[in-house]
């Protein structure tokens, strides 16, 4: 059983002082120029959430701070970017992006009332994603 993408973001307290602090919506273009290359560490309410690689052609690859690895792709829907991991377990996700400063700061849907996720760290080293266990 794979857990919900979004159920610790929804349930954090709003942090509202935080979302009159950002700008607009970043577009996919802008999106694309602050991740490509590049593995962020996002936290949600203080607590590393996961983590997730960006790669060319709009390729990601996804994983809670102590989970499986989920490839996928994301595009650009109205203002919000959405992932779809091709995971029948795991719906479409889509979040609205902007910056603050030097971070990326995401709410889901757009939804400026519950607690975004905020990039802790980046790096430009890929994604440690172990294969799968293997028996002797």
């Amino acid at each position: 059983m794979r857990p919900v993408f979004v159920s610790l973001a929804l349930m954090l307290a709003p942090l509202g002082a935080l979302a009159e602090d950002i700008g607009p919506p970043l577009t996919a273009e802008q999106f694309d120029a602050q991740t490509l290359g590049k593995t962020i560490t996002y936290s949600a309410g203080g607590v590393t959430y996961g983590i997730e690689e960006y790669r060319p052609g709009h390729k990601v690859v996804w994983a809670f701070a102590e989970g499986d690895c989920e490839e996928g792709d994301w595009f650009q829907k109205g203002e919000q970017i959405c992932f779809d991991y091709h995971s029948p377990d795991v719906g479409l996700q889509c979040w609205t992006f902007h910056m603050q400063g030097n971070a990326l700061v995401a709410w889901f849907e757009g939804k400026k009332d519950s607690s975004p996720l905020v990039s802790l760290d980046t790096s430009t080293a890929p994604l440690n994603c172990p294969g799968p266990e293997v028996g002797v």
